[in-house]
């Protein structure tokens, strides 16, 4: 009995290792699928990452195109708003040079008419004064504004009769205001308004004396010469401009 016992005793510390080794086999292997199983997950991060850096190369490939689109459509705009503000000048130029020929030619009709008031006037000669208008006129539209300026104060000075002298003041305002001197520019543009309120280029006076007026930092009377702009002449496109800028400036501060 005892040696049976004994037998069996040592049975079973002969298994002991090969048990031992058994469950660090297993062990071992849940590592292993641990491992395994991390790294699928880190390969599956990794797809993933390189799938979101792949798209969002494409989008902001997509962004710098639509951007450089947006530029192109910019620059053609802006070459168009040039060219068709230069178009402008150019019209309301050559409108002014056939105005101030007919009024010239109307003006030289009436003298004739009336010699007697004429012989009290100094006499002009048209042909010069057409000249020196035509010269100075030329000047501005050569982008000489400072030329002009001059010479359209000095046919103003020895034509101070002339049928032209509106738009002798107009366009010398309009060179004081190429210049940037916005004072001397408002301080014309506002003499022609006042002094020939009926002349056609009045309402267009007004609107260049408010933005002269505006541009110098006198937003007070810039205001001010829009709304009497849209008030005289409620009917001119010069009155449509002043309402546009009008909504575009800063409320007025009450007192």
């Amino acid at each position: 009995m005892w040696r049976a016992l004994c037998l069996t005793f040592l049975l079973g510390l002969a298994t002991l290792p090969a048990r031992a080794g058994m469950f660090d086999d297993e062990e071992a292997r849940a590592r292993i699928e641990k491992l395994r199983g991390d790294i699928g997950e880190l390969d599956k991060r990794t797809e993933l990452t390189t799938k979101n850096q792949f798209d969002f190369a494409n989008q902001l490939e997509a962004i710098k195109a639509d951007v450089a689109r947006l530029r192109g459509q910019i620059e053609v705009i802006v070459n168009e708003l040039e060219a068709t503000q230069k178009r402008q000048k150019d019209f309301y130029i050559d409108l002014d040079t056939r105005l101030r020929t007919i009024e010239s030619a109307a003006a030289a009709a009436k003298a004739e008419a009336k010699p007697e008031a004429a012989a009290e006037a100094p006499k002009v000669d048209p042909a010069s004064e057409m000249r020196e208008y035509e010269a100075a006129l030329t000047l501005f539209k050569t982008a000489k504004y400072k030329e002009a300026q001059a010479a359209f104060l000095a046919f103003v000075k020895n034509y101070p009769g002339s049928a032209s002298l509106p738009s002798a003041h107009y366009w010398a305002a309009s060179s004081f205001y190429q210049l940037k001197d916005y004072g001397r520019a408002a301080e014309l543009f506002g003499h022609l308004a006042a002094a020939w309120p009926d002349d056609s280029k009045a309402p267009d006076a007004l609107l260049a004396q408010a933005n002269a007026q505006l541009e110098g930092g006198d937003a007070k009377n810039g205001r001010r010469s829009l709304e009497i702009l849209i008030e005289k002449y409620p009917a001119s496109t010069a009155a449509l401009s002043a309402k546009s800028r009008l909504k575009s400036l800063p409320a007025a501060k009450k007192k």
